[in-house]
């Protein structure tokens, strides 16, 4: 059953987009999805209207709108997915349950279409301590007719960046789970076992994390051992994520995800204070990129390619985050000064250091030359 919330905490109508919350989901559901809908009783509406009031996100919705998602031209109407009595019906609807009762408390959200149960869109949240934090990745997953024989599809909304080995440029998503990359047997998809929340778990932990220069295939073939020799490209590596994890939040705010624009924007709301300190601490070099206040021990080595791009993307944060409220009256002027001193001085320095060298230099081989030229003539 199904308890349709009509009224937002603050009594506002919310037919344009309707709540709904799982009252209790039975493992094998025997009515239509739009007749359980219909169903609630006021009591239970009382009891999950504090839900609500607890959380200002739920991290599990259904939505109506399912226009923008990657698969929403396939599958549509297929009798598998209509007909509450197929296996793939019932099969799905288990999914929900378990991902309605098992989500982590934070960092993971999901959001199913009324309409179209064979589509699921889900956020992940980047987590602390890599270079993904604080960043929003989002996923468009389509159930298969054949499902759970077939894996589900999985699309990443990359917004053209590559940000990770095993999410390409395109949205394709390269993971044993899925069958969609090499794996041993008990990496792979088992139709009796696996689940979404598994895939969304694995997504988190095992792609997007503190080091993922070593999620590509060849890690593999050198070992744990062999891996110390390409620390410091996994470094370079993780500041170029961080790059693009910023620039996928410039684009999540101007283009953002159907379903997902008030969590978007009230995520870099209460986040956006913190991604500019980390911006100026990376760029400073105070700590290296993905490891917070806990690795300020000393100071790191900046690449100059690395202040180069961060002196192009913060301004355009700062302005963004300006537009959204996300920074107070006294962070407008301590960031403004950062962004008008801070980056750009420094990446000046390096400018005038760069200059300086070629200079000296031509100077070194001038007088060289000229060296050489009264030797001979001495001769």
């Amino acid at each position: 059953m199904w308890t349709d919330s009509t009224q937002s905490s603050h009594g506002a109508s919310t037919a344009t987009r309707r709540r709904f919350l799982p009252v209790s989901f039975p493992y094998i559901i025997t009515q239509p999805l739009h007749s359980l809908i219909r169903h609630s009783h006021t009591k239970e509406r009382k009891a999950h209207a504090s839900i609500l009031n607890m959380a200002e996100t739920e991290r599990f919705d259904v939505v109506s709108d399912d226009s923008d998602h990657h698969f929403q031209s396939q599958g549509a109407y297929r009798e598998c997915f209509t007909n509450a009595g197929s296996d793939v019906y019932k099969k799905i609807m288990k999914e929900w349950k378990i991902l309605y009762h098992n989500l982590p408390q934070t960092n993971i959200y999901v959001r199913v279409y009324e309409h179209r149960i064979d589509l699921l869109r889900a956020v992940i949240v980047g987590a602390a301590g890599t270079p993904y934090h604080d960043g929003l990745y989002v996923f468009d997953i389509a159930f298969p007719a054949q499902y759970p024989a077939q894996p589900p599809e999985v699309h990443y909304r990359s917004y053209g960046f590559w940000i990770n080995p095993n999410l390409y440029s395109t949205g394709n998503v390269c993971l044993s789970l899925i069958n969609t990359w090499v794996g041993r047997k008990h990496e792979k998809w088992d139709p009796a076992g696996s689940t979404i929340l598994q895939l969304l778990l694995s997504l988190q932990a095992l792609v997007l994390n503190d080091k993922p220069f070593f999620n590509d295939f060849w890690s593999e073939i050198v070992g744990r051992g062999g891996r110390a020799l390409f620390e410091k490209m996994a470094m370079t590596y993780n500041d170029n994520v961080f790059i693009l994890n910023c620039k996928t939040m410039l684009c999540l705010l101007r283009q953002p995800p159907g379903n997902l624009h008030a969590f978007v924007v009230r995520h870099f709301r209460n986040r956006g204070r913190a991604i500019l300190l980390a911006c100026n601490d990376y760029a400073e070099g105070r700590v290296r990129v993905g490891k917070g206040s806990e690795g300020s021990i000393s100071r790191v080595r900046v690449s100059g390619k690395f202040r180069e791009s961060m002196r192009e993307v913060y301004p355009q944060l700062y302005e963004t985050f300006l537009s959204i409220d996300a920074l107070s009256e006294s962070d407008v002027e301590c960031f403004k000064m950062e962004k008008c001193s801070g980056l750009s001085k420094n990446v000046g320095k390096k400018k005038y250091r760069v200059i300086a060298r070629k200079v000296i230099r031509k100077i070194s081989k001038f007088y060289a030359s000229t060296l050489k030229l009264k030797t001979e003539g001495k001769k």
